[in-house]
C-alpha cells in the first residue's frame, strides 16, 4: 500500500522537486510530507510579478499627466545614473526616423538633389535626400530633405548646421523642428542683419568674406530674383554671437564693391511700417431738451404691478407732463403795397340780333323748298 501511495506521489510530481516524500520502513503507517524551498520561491514571484504589473500602471497614471520638459528631466537623470536606462533611450530613439531627417534651406536656386546629398554624405551614409521642387515651374524653392541610414549620422551633421552649397550658405536642423522655436534661439533677432545697396556683381560668398572678419557666420546669402536669378540688391547675414553683429554694426567701414552699403539689424528693417494718419474722433455733445414723456422704465415688467394677485404685469400708468405754456410772438406782417393795376374803359356797342326769313315750306317742313317758277 505504501509502496503504491509512493509511485503515484512520483507520477503526479509531487516529489519532483515541490515536495520530499520520507517513507520510513520502521512506521509503515506514518507519511509526512515537507513544503519545499522551490515552491515558496515560486508563488514569491508569481506575487512579486503581480506587484510590478500594479506598479507599472501606477507608473502610467503618474507619468500621463506630466509635461513633456519634465518627462524629459527625469529620464535624462535616470539615463545618466543607469547605463542600461541609457541603453534602452538610445535603441528607442534609432528606430524613430524623425531623429535622422534633416530639413536644408538657404539653397541656391541651381542647387540639385545630387549636389545636396554630396555636401552632407561626410557625416555618414544617406538613405534619401532631395530638393524640393515646384510642380509648375519645376524649379528649386529653395530648400530640401536629407534622411540619414543612422541617428548618429544625422547628429554629427547638426554640430555644423551650416554648409557652403553652390556659393550660398545653407542651414539645416532637424525636420520635425522645422523652423519652429525650438529651432530657433531667442538672440536670434540680435543676430540677424540686413544688408542693403549691394552693388549687382556682389555674390553670397563675396558678401560673407567680407563680413567673416567681425566674428564666425551661422548663415547669410544674397537675395536673388527667382526667374531671372539676379541680385535684388540686399542680403541677410546671420552671425552666431550678439557681439560679432554688433561688431559689424558699428564697423565704419562699410565700403563694398565701390559702394557704401547698408547695415543693421534685421527686424528694424522688417518692422518699418508705414504710420496712416488717423482722423481725430469727433467728441459728441449732449444736448439738453425737454421732453414730454419720461424715460422709459429699467425695467418692463414689475413684480404686482397691474395684477391683483401679484406676479407680473406692465408697470402703472405715469402721469405725463405737460408742455410748458410759452406765448410765442406772432410774426411781423409787413404791409407791402403792390402798385394797383391800370383800369382800362372801353366803349360799349349794343348787341344787334340779325334775323334770318325762314321761306316758306311743303307740309309744315322748313326743309324743303318750293321749286320756282
Amino acid at each position: 500500500m505504501e509502496e503504491v501511495k509512493k509511485r503515484k506521489l512520483q507520477e503526479s510530481g509531487i516529489n519532483g522537486g515541490r515536495f520530499d516524500l520520507n517513507l520510513s520502513d520502521d512506521q509503515p503507517s506514518s507519511l509526512s510530507l515537507t513544503l519545499s524551498t522551490s515552491a515558496s520561491q515560486q508563488q514569491q514571484q508569481h506575487s512579486s510579478s503581480e506587484e510590478a504589473a500594479a506598479s507599472i500602471e501606477e507608473l502610467h497614471s503618474l507619468l500621463d499627466p506630466l509635461p513633456k520638459p519634465q518627462l524629459v528631466d527625469v529620464l535624462a537623470k535616470l539615463g545618466s545614473q543607469y547605463p542600461f536606462i541609457a541603453e534602452e533611450i538610445r535603441s528607442v530613439a534609432r528606430a524613430d526616423p524623425a531623429l535622422r531627417k534633416l530639413f536644408v534651406r538657404g539653397l541656391a536656386w541651381e542647387t540639385t538633389s545630387e549636389t545636396l546629398c554630396a555636401a552632407f554624405e561626410e557625416h555618414g551614409e544617406i538613405e534619401e535626400g532631395a530638393v524640393i521642387t515646384d510642380k509648375t515651374t519645376g524649379k528649386s524653392r529653395g530648400y530640401g530633405f536629407i534622411t540619414y541610414k543612422d541617428m548618429d549620422s544625422a547628429q554629427r551633421a547638426l554640430k555644423a548646421p551650416s554648409k557652403m552649397i553652390d556659393g550660398r550658405m545653407a542651414v539645416c536642423n532637424l525636420a520635425c523642428e522645422g523652423l519652429s522655436s525650438t529651432s530657433i534661439t531667442p538672440d536670434q533677432a540680435q543676430r540677424k542683419l540686413y544688408i542693403g545697396s549691394l552693388p549687382p556683381e556682389i555674390t553670397s560668398e563675396m558678401l560673407l568674406n567680407f563680413f567673416k572678419k567681425h566674428g564666425e557666420i551661422e548663415e547669410g546669402s544674397v537675395a536673388y530674383d527667382k526667374d531671372s536669378n539676379r541680385s535684388r540688391g540686399f542680403g541677410f547675414v546671420t552671425f552666431k554671437t550678439v557681439e560679432a553683429a554688433k561688431r559689424a554694426i558699428d564697423d565704419p567701414q562699410k565700403m563694398l564693391g565701390g559702394r557704401t552699403i547698408t547695415v543693421k539689424l534685421a527686424d528694424n528693417h522688417k518692422g518699418k511700417v508705414t504710420q496712416t494718419q488717423v482722423p481725430t474722433p469727433v467728441v459728441p455733445t449732449p444736448m439738453h431738451m425737454t421732453g414730454a414723456y419720461p424715460p422709459p422704465p429699467a425695467h418692463n415688467m414689475h413684480p404686482g404691478a397691474g395684477t391683483p394677485g401679484g406676479g407680473y404685469g406692465y408697470p402703472p400708468q405715469q402721469p405725463s407732463s405737460t408742455y410748458p405754456n410759452l406765448a410765442y410772438p406772432s410774426p411781423q406782417v409787413v404791409n407791402a403795397g403792390y402798385p394797383g393795376q391800370l383800369q382800362t374803359s372801353y366803349n360799349q356797342f349794343p348787341f344787334r340780333k340779325d334775323t334770318v326769313p325762314v321761306p316758306p315750306a311743303l307740309g309744315g317742313y322748313p326743309y324743303y323748298m318750293p321749286k320756282q317758277q
